[in-house]
């Protein structure tokens, strides 16, 4: 028999507890700066090039040669056909997960609204989508569609005009399961456009790819420093992390659920991280021997070995009250509440992209079809952000619409405020409209 897989296990009474925590917890994506370098010039072929450096890196990246970049957009009918074409399964799952995500994201659109106040001043704030945005969607063998449907429901349901969808097709392998979810999606256009060269084709816009306002969606680490660099440019989502899974135990849901939970998260990638934390000794046994024994029929076994021996940890806490405490400070990504009482728990985490309530919710099902989204603040940065929605592709206007009346007690204050700050000319102007000026 195999010797167990090692994952890190800690004790929140131990001594050092806090620096051992904090030190797994570390990840330094570090800034590669050959990465960087080639995104700038990339971006830089792209804006002075246009098409042209669009078909000569599509050609060098994806080896996908085309007449013009026109060619490399797929028609709305092809979508539909790829949908229309699906196995009856997957074009059910994928028309019922987009029902439950669009229904969900429906209740997050903001409306317009205005008060008036005692001096007749009428003061509002007008909620308006973005005109264009972009969705940038990994290709070839990799099949993301629920990433289109969490990407572009969110963005037409806010009522964003024209959302333009970018996907790598490399050799021109096209994978009709993203063809089919961008099509329920409501995606308006397709480019098989890949890389940094598709995210500054939508940043600054070629003769034919329209520039857009705001671009999402997941990509390698190229594409990541690309959204980096275009930022300020356009909107971008999050610049993310590796993905993360803490789960919260009471030694009473079944230990197989647990640890394929963990994997779930694991099998992402070497870097993602998966946690236990529970008051119960023997259960953590128990999950360290679900792990060994389901590791052999994992498909991506190899990485789930790798994520959990370098980033995996299982944390013997005094009770669940300090299980919320440390979940906290950690903000996870995906935060499972696995115990009888889900829902006393949840209130007392204070930071997580998303709380998973009870033993039956698990990660995966919020991943597809539970209808909130899945693209969440990773590595720790639920501290201060949150989930992708609606409100990511609205934007607020100020509305200030000053009555006679009003001009003469504001514009007093505002007088007095800006003379403190000595800017006469914005002092004159609210004093011109003074009656007593």
């Amino acid at each position: 028999m195999s010797s167990p897989l090692p994952i890190t296990r800690l004790s929140s009474t131990e001594p050092g507890f806090d620096a051992r925590l904090a030190k797994m917890l570390a990840h330094e994506a570090g800034q590669d700066e050959s990465i960087s370098q080639t995104v700038k010039e990339i971006i830089a072929a792209v804006r002075a090039r246009g098409d042209e450096a669009l078909l000569d890196l599509t050609q060098r990246f994806d080896r996908l040669t085309a007449a013009s970049v026109a060619d490399l957009e797929i028609p709305r009918s092809e979508l539909e056909r790829a949908f229309n074409a699906l196995p009856d399964a997957q074009r059910s799952a994928l028309t019922d997960a987009a029902a439950r995500i669009r229904h969900f994201h429906e209740q997050q659109r903001q409306s317009s609204w205005s008060i008036t106040d005692e001096l007749g001043c009428e003061l509002g704030q007008r909620v308006t989508p973005l005109d264009r945005a972009g969705l940038y969607v990994p290709g070839g063998k990799a099949a993301y569609p629920s990433s289109v449907l969490m990407n572009a429901i969110p963005a037409k349901v806010a009522g964003v005009a024209e959302v333009v969808m970018v996907v790598p097709t490399p050799g021109g392998e096209r994978n009709p399961l993203v063809l089919a979810a961008a099509h329920i999606a409501g995606v308006d256009r397709v480019f098989t456009l890949g890389g940094a060269q598709a995210v500054a084709a939508l940043a600054y816009g070629t003769q034919t790819i329209p520039s857009v306002d705001k671009i999402v969606g997941p990509g390698n680490a190229f594409v990541a420093e690309a959204k980096r660099q275009v930022f300020g440019q356009v909107g971008i989502d999050m610049i993310a992390g590796p993905s993360e899974i803490l789960v919260i135990c009471d030694g009473k849901t079944p230990p197989d659920w647990v640890a394929m939970d963990l994997f779930s998260q694991a099998e992402h990638d070497e870097l993602a991280q998966s946690i236990l934390l529970t008051p119960d000794a023997a259960f953590i046994d128990r999950v360290q021997e679900a792990i060994d024994r389901l590791l052999a029929d994992m498909p991506r076994r190899a990485i789930i070995e790798t994520s959990l021996r370098n980033r995996g940890i299982l944390i013997l806490v005094r009770d669940l009250d300090e299980a919320c405490q440390i979940a906290s400070r950690i903000a996870p990504e995906h935060l499972e509440v696995s115990t009888d009482t889900p829902e006393v728990w949840a209130q007392k985490i204070a930071h997580a992209g998303a709380i998973f309530m009870g033993r039956y919710a698990s990660e995966s099902i919020g991943d597809y079809c539970a209808g909130p989204n899945h693209v969440l603040p990773t590595q720790q940065t639920a501290r201060f952000s949150s989930p992708l929605g609606v409100y990511d592709f609205q934007k607020r206007t100020s509305l200030i619409n000053i009555s006679q009346a009003g001009a003469q007690v504001l514009g007093k204050t505002a007088s007095t405020l800006a003379w403190g700050e000595q800017l006469p000319a914005h002092a004159r102007a609210a004093e011109l409209r003074m009656k007593d000026h």
